[in-house]
């Protein structure tokens, strides 16, 4: 029930956003991308974070019906305790920790990572991998897109997912925008696109070009809100703070990684020989290394 008050009202944020005036609308937007810190800050913190006052919290909580901050931080903060007691077998970070010196750095680390990879997992349910499967699995054509730093997601779902999906596309596939390689993108076609804070320009033109041709997207993004006017067709959350200063891609990978299992083994016999032929190529054609047996003097 915690669970559920708290997804309400994270849902009605992101549904009444754009009617909101400006220092609400970022105030909503941290709510909806940072909703833990939300449940766990005092009023003041959560208004420095953001960059505005604290009684645009005041009037956020009473435009959504609450009669305090308070009141609207509360199902957050319960939420989050719910998830903690949940906690258990993480003793031997506290070790790592206590070893003092670089271990101690390690250990926050190990915590951030295993935080963002949970987040994500979290939030990936059975029902969004059901949709996600069907419109790859049943668009006229697939493609999946990101750039700069987020490329290297993208070119990795391609890399397997094509052995899935023998006619998923990759664009760019080359140095350029995706654009440049979707002017025949419409209805019936599939955009899965992947993206994180600050968001790709490249990427944003790509998602309102495939929106304008009538094709259906897939956004893998920190946020639902990513831009004026773009929506999504299915939106997968993936965590990516870090304790450095770029997005931490683990929470990505462990959504991307779910998509290709269930897509591999739903394509049943068909993929698994189509995998193992493709294998079958690698080998023969000397793509990976193999250590050559020493002679042995008779």
């Amino acid at each position: 029930m915690v669970l559920q008050d708290k997804a309400r009202i994270v849902q009605r944020l992101i549904a009444e956003t754009k009617d909101l005036p400006p220092r609400l609308q970022l105030a909503a937007k941290y709510i909806v991308d940072h909703s833990h810190a939300f449940g766990m800050d005092p009023i003041r913190e959560t208004a420095r974070k953001i960059g505005i006052g604290a009684n645009s919290l005041v009037r956020l909580a009473d435009h959504l019906g609450f009669d305090s901050f308070d009141a609207l931080r509360a199902p957050f903060r319960a939420a989050l305790t719910a998830r903690y007691d949940a906690s258990e077998g993480l003793g031997w970070i506290d070790r790592v920790s206590g070893a003092g010196g670089f271990g101690s750095e390690h250990a926050l680390s190990l915590r951030n990572e295993m935080e963002i990879t949970g987040q994500s997992l979290r939030q990936f349910t059975a029902d969004q991998a059901q949709q996600a499967v069907e419109m790859l699995t049943g668009a006229q054509n697939a493609y999946v897109t990101a750039t700069r730093a987020s490329y290297s997601l993208a070119y990795y779902f391609h890399y397997v997912g094509r052995m899935a999906l023998p006619g998923l596309q990759l664009i760019p596939r080359h140095m350029g925008s995706p654009v440049d390689e979707m002017m025949n993108v419409g209805p019936g076609d599939v955009l899965l696109a992947i993206t994180f804070a600050p968001y790709s320009a490249e990427t944003i033109r790509a998602l309102r070009l495939a929106k304008e041709n009538g094709a259906r997207v897939i956004l893998i993004s920190d946020s639902e809100l990513i831009a004026p006017n773009i929506t999504a067709d299915l939106f997968l959350k993936a965590a990516a703070q870090s304790q450095h200063f770029f997005p931490c891609f683990s929470g990505a990978m462990v959504v991307l990684e779910g998509l290709l299992h269930h897509l591999i083994r739903q394509g049943g016999d068909e993929v698994r020989n189509r995998i193992t032929s493709y294998e079958e190529l690698r080998e023969d054609s000397g793509a990976y290394w193999q250590a050559k047996l020493p002679k042995v003097r008779r």
